[in-house]
């Protein structure tokens, strides 16, 4: 099929590590068969002045749309009918994305998918935007199908549309190419974390965690990649505890699964998440796990091979951390990855999303 992805998240030379997850999803479905353009709504604070650009082999054309100024908006939609001019489906990817098709709405199939993680955790919102959150989601009600990545984000979703469909469809998590055997245990217990090191994943806790740990006389060395404001904070906390915690910085896709291979367990005391492809990222490669409590991760997470925690207290996750690496000892790197089996594999977010638009597209020519 023809179709036209739409988002305001995808990578310029300012900000290469946008939409990350349009990208895969694109790729995904280029690879299997699918016509793909992007439309990229570019944020001004974004844009690098290209208007059209390759990114991995999909054609990306830009244009400039400042998501909180509705005369460009207004401008943005003006564009959209020579944008999707012969295409199958429209898809659309965030819910800013839809902004421009409330003033240019279209008569294509339509799919959307949702990754906004301030639909479910509205206190990470500064409180002008919360107040107008009710109003932003009311335009949730507008695409054929509404995608959401786990059923934690759907159930506020479906509050707002009503009998209208939506679907889960999770996020892609790749396997890696070879599973790395887990570690044989050492005089130190090795935790990964990787993502951004900010206030709602926490990184305080986390040193603290460790702390906890040491005093229990179970040494421990905690690992997180990724960049961030608490950067600073959370280096200096674990000087002034004593604790060996390191924040090497970001690293490719390559790296961070070199470093998940070297870890006992991954431990990601978020506060809030959708989907958490962290969590799943240390699944498919192999590393038992202690997450938040606070999002989608829970419904994948097999008791197993991973806990969840439900406050924000280093004591509960230190319990939970000890708990899962007894409970967890025995298990191969196979048998923890076997737990998600293929379901985040990008050849079966592919065809989940290739099954969906067929249904879509029939439902319009009945």
């Amino acid at each position: 099929m023809r179709v036209v992805i739409v988002s305001p998240w995808f990578p310029t030379k300012k900000n290469p590590s946008s939409g990350a997850f349009v990208v895969k999803d694109a790729v995904a479905l280029s690879d299997a068969g699918h016509d793909i353009r992007i439309v990229h709504f570019v944020p001004s604070h974004e844009d690098d002045g290209t208007l059209r650009v390759h990114h991995e082999g999909l054609p990306v054309i830009r244009i400039p749309m400042d998501t909180n100024n509705p005369l460009s908006i207004l401008r943005a939609s003006r564009e959209l009918p020579a944008l999707l001019k012969g295409a199958d489906v429209v898809h659309t990817q965030a819910l800013s994305a839809i902004e421009p098709f409330v003033f240019a709405r279209t008569s294509l199939p339509w799919v959307h998918t949702e990754h906004w993680s301030a639909i479910t955790s509205p206190e990470t919102l500064p409180s002008a935007a919360r107040m107008m959150l009710p109003g932003l989601l009311k335009m949730e009600k507008l695409p054929d199908v509404v995608v959401a990545v786990c059923e934690f984000l759907a159930r506020p979703i479906r509050e707002v549309r009503g009998e209208r469909p939506v679907e889960i469809i999770p996020c892609q998590v790749p396997a890696p190419p070879r599973l790395i055997e887990r570690p044989k245990p050492a005089d130190v217990l090795r935790l990964i974390s990787t993502g951004a090191i900010v206030e709602r994943k926490d990184p305080l806790v986390a040193v603290r965690t460790v702390k906890e740990l040491n005093d229990r006389g179970i040494a421990t060395r905690l690992t997180w990649l990724g960049e961030g404001p608490l950067r600073a904070e959370a280096t200096e906390l674990a000087a002034i505890l004593g604790v060996d915690v390191e924040f090497p910085g970001t690293k490719s896709a390559q790296e961070v699964r070199d470093f998940i291979g070297e870890s006992d367990m991954f431990f990601g005391p978020t506060r809030a998440d959708n989907f958490f492809v962290a969590a799943a990222e240390s699944i498919v490669n192999g590393r038992p796990l202690v997450v938040g409590a606070n999002g989608g991760q829970g419904e994948y997470i097999d008791p197993a091979v991973g806990q969840t925690v439900d406050r924000q207290d280093p004591q509960a996750y230190a319990d939970a951390i000890v708990a899962v690496r007894d409970r967890a000892a025995h298990l191969s790197a196979r048998d923890i990855a076997d737990t998600v089996g293929n379901r985040f594999d990008p050849e079966t977010i592919a065809q989940a999303y290739t099954d969906l638009y067929k249904r879509v597209v029939a439902a319009k020519h009945v």
